[in-house]
């Protein structure tokens, strides 16, 4: 068919990629308007009561994350993610891009890591307070039947 009309074929293919090119553009446009809307993820590892306690020292707990973080499958890469560990008296928050992915999951395993490190895995655990916070505390010890009947 498009062998007895070679110029027509040729208008055709012209026609649907100068149709499709505006769409293209439209469609870069709106990505550009999503990356501008980036939001921040935080999460938050509450240690009010070892600190209160103090039994925890917040502030060599805030060394140990930004030492041991990875962002992008790397260690020491938090400023070029945009990645921001900030402190306050008794609570550590990491702020993530939402679009890098960063992981709660992390934020525990480095908690407990440190807990151990510093042989305190054995009274304080790390509970999911909310959907993006942590809490340590401590484990119930209760005193129990531990006295035998005299007879």
């Amino acid at each position: 068919r498009y062998l007895l009309f070679p110029f027509l074929f040729r208008f055709v293919l012209t026609t649907n990629a100068s149709s499709s090119a505006p769409q293209t553009t439209t469609s870069k446009n709106m990505a550009k308007s999503k990356s501008a809307k980036k939001s921040t993820v935080k999460f938050v590892v509450d240690c009010t009561a070892p600190v209160d306690d103090k039994v925890l020292d917040i502030a060599s707990f805030e060394k140990y994350l930004n030492e041991r973080i990875k962002v992008e499958g790397k260690t020491g890469n938090l400023s070029q993610c945009n990645v921001v560990i900030s402190r306050d008296r008794t609570k550590i928050t990491v702020a993530s891009p939402q679009d890098l992915g960063f992981s709660k999951r992390q934020l525990k395993y480095l908690s407990k890591r440190y807990l151990k490190k510093q042989q305190l895995r054995d009274y304080l655990r790390v509970i999911a307070a909310s959907k993006n916070s942590y809490e340590l505390k401590y484990y119930q010890i209760t005193a129990g039947d531990d006295e035998e009947p005299e007879e």
